[in-house]
This record gives C-alpha cells, sequence and structure tokens, in this order.
C-alpha cells in the first residue's frame, strides 16, 4: 500500500507555512516557510502609489506564490490525502466572478488589494454600523469591529464605488484561496459567522449595504470539503492522490485540534503578531458584555466556540526590539531583553503599561486607540520598559478571562500555543503568576500547520472526527507553568492599576484625538515594496 501523506497550510500577517505529515505515523515529515513578496504594504502600493496612514494592505497574487513553493517542495511525486488551510482574519479581496483579484484589474486603486485584518483604516465605518444597530449583533456584544469583514466592504463600497461595482464577489482571502486551489467557491461557516455575522437561518446581515448579501454565499461547517485539488494545480506542483481540499478555517482557530482543544471548558490562547482566546463549551451561554462573538461549528464541530482577542501581542514586543535594538540582529536582542528581564522581579520596574499598540479588540474593539507606559522615571531602564509590555500583555490576557468570569462560563483548562508560547518561557510564567492559574504549553512543532492538516484529514476522512485526528496526529504531551504565589500577590496590586487605566474614559478620548490629528508633510516612506 502507497505511502499517503496531509499537508496543513498555515497562512501568516508576514508569511506562509507548511507541513507534511505521514498520516500512517502521525509525524511531521517536513515544513516549508515561504514569505509574501509584498509583504504588508503600510505605506506603498506595489506600484509606488502612497497609502493613507492606518492601511494595511496585502496583495493575492503572493498567496497563489507562496501555496506553489509549499505545495510543490512538501507534496510533489506524492499520495496526499487532504490539505488544510488557516489563514489571518479577517483579511476580504474584491474580485470578479470567477476569483480574479480587482488589484491585478485596477493596481492603483489601494481599495482593490486585500484589506489585512489589521487595516484600522475602516473604524468609522464600523462605528456606523454599530450605531444602527440590529439583532445580528447580538452574539457579537452589540459591536462589530473595524477589522472585520462588514466595515471593509463599506470603505470600498463609500470610497472607491467603480472598484464596488466591479467587485462581483467580496471574499476572505483563506476562502479566496480554497477558490484557486479546488475549483469551487466554498466559504467557511468561521470566516462567515465571526468576520460577517452569518446566522444560521437569517444568513448574513442585510441591511448594511446594498448588493453585498450578492456579493457572498453560503458557507459551510469546518472539517467540509471543498473538493479535490485541480488539476492545473497538480500539474504545477507534483501532487498526486486524493488531495481534498478543506474550507478554510480563522487562523487562531485552526490551531484547536492540534493542541488537544476538542472538549468543553477549554480556552485556548494562540499567542502570535496578535492573541486570539478561545472558549469551547457544549452547552450555549449568552454572550459575555465585552467577549467578541460566539458560534456553533465554526471551530470545532459539535462546539460552541467563544472568540475574543488582542490587537497587538508578539508585535507589541517585536516593535519594541526593533525601535531599541540591543544586538546587530532581532533575534540576539530578544535574547539579551529577555535574559535580563527574567532577573527583575515582579514591581521592580514600578511600570505599568497598556497594551493598546494596536488599538483595543476586547472589550472595546476600537483600532484607534493606543499604547500608556505609566510610572516612567529617571529610574526607568530600557530592560523595566520591555518587561512591562510583557507583563501589560498579560494583564490584557487576563482581563479577558475576567470577563469570561463574570459571565458564568467556566474556564477549566488554560492552554497557550504558538511559537511564542514554546520560545519565551518568561513570558508564559509571567502569564501563569498574573492569571494565578496552571498553563500548559503543548509540546508540538508547527502547531497551527498540524491543526489545517488535520482539518484536512477530516474533509479527506482519514480520520471519522477531530477527537481521533487530535489523537493521531496532535500533541502527545505539554509543559506545565505554575503560579509563584508570591508574585501573584504583586501582580494583583499592578493588574488593579492596569484596570483602573484601561476603563478611563478621559483618556480614550485623548487616544482619538492623537489618533485622528492630522501631520503636515509627505507620509514617511521607510518600508521597502518588493515589485
Amino acid at each position: 500500500m502507497a505511502e499517503t501523506f496531509l499537508i496543513g497550510l498555515d497562512y501568516g500577517s508576514e508569511s506562509a507555512r507548511g507541513v507534511l505529515i505521514d498520516t500512517a505515523s502521525g509525524q511531521q515529515i517536513a515544513s516549508h516557510t515561504h514569505s509574501y513578496r509584498h509583504g504588508i504594504m503600510t505605506q506603498a502600493l506595489p506600484g509606488g502609489a502612497p497609502l493613507p496612514r492606518g492601511w494595511a494592505l496585502q496583495n493575492a497574487p503572493d498567496y497563489i506564490e507562496a501555496a506553489t513553493e509549499i505545495l510543490s517542495r512538501l507534496g510533489g511525486g506524492r499520495e496526499i490525502d487532504g490539505i488544510g488551510l488557516g489563514f489571518t482574519a479577517s483579511s476580504p479581496m474584491p474580485t470578479t466572478a470567477d476569483g480574479t483579484p480587482l488589484s491585478t484589474l485596477f493596481p492603483e486603486d489601494p481599495h482593490a488589494y486585500v484589506k489585512l485584518w489589521k487595516h484600522g483604516a475602516a473604524q468609522r465605518y464600523a462605528d456606523e454600523i454599530n450605531a444602527k444597530g440590529g439583532s445580528y449583533l447580538k452574539n457579537f456584544g452589540g459591536k462589530v469591529s473595524g477589522e472585520w469583514l462588514l466595515a471593509k466592504a463599506v470603505q470600498v463600497a463609500k470610497e472607491s464605488p467603480k472598484t464596488w461595482d466591479a467587485a462581483e464577489r467580496f471574499i476572505e482571502s483563506g476562502d479566496w484561496l480554497v477558490w484557486q486551489l479546488s475549483g469551487v467557491e466554498s466559504r467557511s461557516l468561521g470566516f462567515a459567522s465571526y468576520k460577517a455575522q452569518y446566522a444560521e437561518g437569517d444568513g448574513y446581515p442585510k441591511d448594511i449595504l446594498d448588493g453585498l448579501d450578492a456579493r457572498l454565499s453560503a458557507p459551510h461547517a469546518v472539517g467540509s470539503s471543498a473538493g479535490s485539488l485541480t488539476d492545473a494545480w497538480r500539474q504545477k506542483t507534483g501532487i498526486k492522490g486524493k488531495a481534498a481540499i478543506a474550507v478554510s478555517v480563522i487562523d487562531s482557530h485552526v490551531v484547536l485540534p492540534a493542541v488537544g482543544a476538542v472538549d468543553d471548558g477549554c480556552l485556548v490562547g494562540a499567542l502570535g503578531t496578535s492573541a486570539a482566546y478561545l472558549l469551547l463549551r457544549e452547552r450555549f451561554h449568552p454572550l459575555p458584555p465585552g467577549i467578541e462573538g460566539v458560534a456553533y461549528n465554526g471551530s470545532m464541530r459539535d462546539l460552541w466556540c467563544y472568540e475574543s482577542g488582542q490587537a497587538s501581542f508578539g508585535d507589541t514586543l517585536a516593535w519594541f526590539v526593533k525601535t531599541f535594538p540591543r544586538a546587530e540582529t532581532a533575534d540576539e536582542s530578544f535574547r539579551l531583553y529577555n535574559a535580563e528581564a527574567a532577573s527583575l522581579v515582579p514591581g521592580q520596574n514600578r511600570l505599568v503599561a497598556l497594551d493598546w499598540w494596536n488599538g483595543n479588540r476586547v472589550p472595546l474593539a476600537d483600532s484607534r486607540l493606543s499604547g500608556i507606559i505609566m510610572g516612567l522615571s529617571m529610574d526607568t531602564t530600557s530592560v523595566g520598559i520591555y518587561r512591562g509590555l510583557m507583563e501589560s500583555l498579560c494583564f490584557g490576557a487576563r482581563s479577558i478571562v475576567d470577563l469570561f468570569d463574570a459571565g458564568s462560563i467556566a474556564v477549566e483548562r488554560m492552554v497557550m500555543t504558538s511559537g511564542l508560547a514554546q520560545n519565551n518561557p518568561l513570558l508564559v510564567q509571567i502569564m501563569s503568576d498574573v492569571m494565578n492559574r496552571p498553563i500548559d504549553v503543548p509540546e508540538i512543532a508547527n502547531p497551527t500547520a498540524v491543526g489545517a492538516a488535520i482539518h484536512g484529514a477530516v474533509a479527506g476522512g482519514v480520520v471519522s472526527s477531530y477527537d481521533e485526528g487530535a489523537a493521531r496526529f496532535g500533541a502527545k504531551s505539554y509543559r506545565r507553568y505554575l503560579p509563584d504565589e508570591s508574585n501573584a500577590a504583586t501582580y494583583e496590586t499592578l493588574y488593579q492599576l492596569y484596570r483602573e487605566m484601561s476603563q478611563s474614559v478621559r483618556a480614550r478620548a485623548s487616544m482619538h484625538v492623537l489618533s485622528e490629528m492630522a501631520v503636515a508633510g509627505p507620509h514617511p516612506t521607510t518600508t521597502t515594496v518588493l515589485d
């Protein structure tokens, strides 16, 4: 009997990664990472046209280039049973009816490109949607975010009517890539529910934008197959076998089966550029105030998944290290900062920071908010600030767990995953101390891509359930972090200061003024954008 394999694709903000898994042994055989040619476009389009402040775009052909290289390297000449895909969200784009990205037709119009999740320029349209209200907001805390599909669709229609008129589809990039691979437009229930407020029986919201519903389509539950890899892709990559393509999954959600999160009461934190916290429940509970949303069958089959998150996490630390380097490379700067920060005891830096470096996702859903560092003095050091930023990320995570507790939704177990969780034990220990709870970190390489592969296994019929997929291909062991009671007591005091800062209405109003302040002069162009 021929050897067969699974491929999991993890499309992040800066690059895509793939893993190859042997279906018989469950072992990872190989992995490959490909950086997007144009990266994140925040200052200029590929042709050089400048972008306004607050924009974050990507170029859809970069996703095809990444898929071609990864699938060819991992799958060429092999029998592939299933391919799964996780994608950063919400990152929608306008296309024609056959899936052609409008950026290839209107390369000088920024509205024709993918609007990456961190694109903040659609927030005012989210504010207008929220002010109007509607029953579809019930499971989303009464508001949508400027990061999500609805606000971005309205922005395209209002600011570029020509492009909107030409858009026959408005589609999440993950769903679009599945369409390209399978030849079938098969949208994901997870993307539709969490990012476009789709509800079974009601469909998509009807009163947001004329013609929006016609540019969307009915979604499918996770684990569904969109069909097999097309002949054109087989010729391009050399892939053989069934090669069932699973519908796409939000990248932070796709990791769940890889880390054993397939049952009631488990909270998973996906700690990446941003952070997402997902709580699984068998029974529905009303959405706690402040939590982003809840949906059924959009993350795990037969489970409700409550979603929340922080708009900035790893990128806050990356910004600091890039702005205040300690060495020639970022990796060495991180190593030095972490080593010295570990020597500080809680409270020694006398700082409390607010983790809103890229706006606030929970509970305010406001991309115009910004960070604060309180307690700066002549004694403050760069290492002290770095540790303060780490602590602020953990305070933000705890504030989310507190919302679940306040809503009487019990967190039975806490799992933190991603490369940041695996490679930064100091950060996870601080989080355990701040939470005053044990935290498990799965000992598995490439967990997000492995999770995508498990979705491919379900779609391809390799396994009959996510429980079986998790057991065969997911994490087999965990590193447990236990809170230090003394540190927990100190962090309780600091956390209350954090809460006071975060609840200041006057501070938030000041942040809005700063965010919207007009600045004279040319837009800075320090980032190179490749043609």
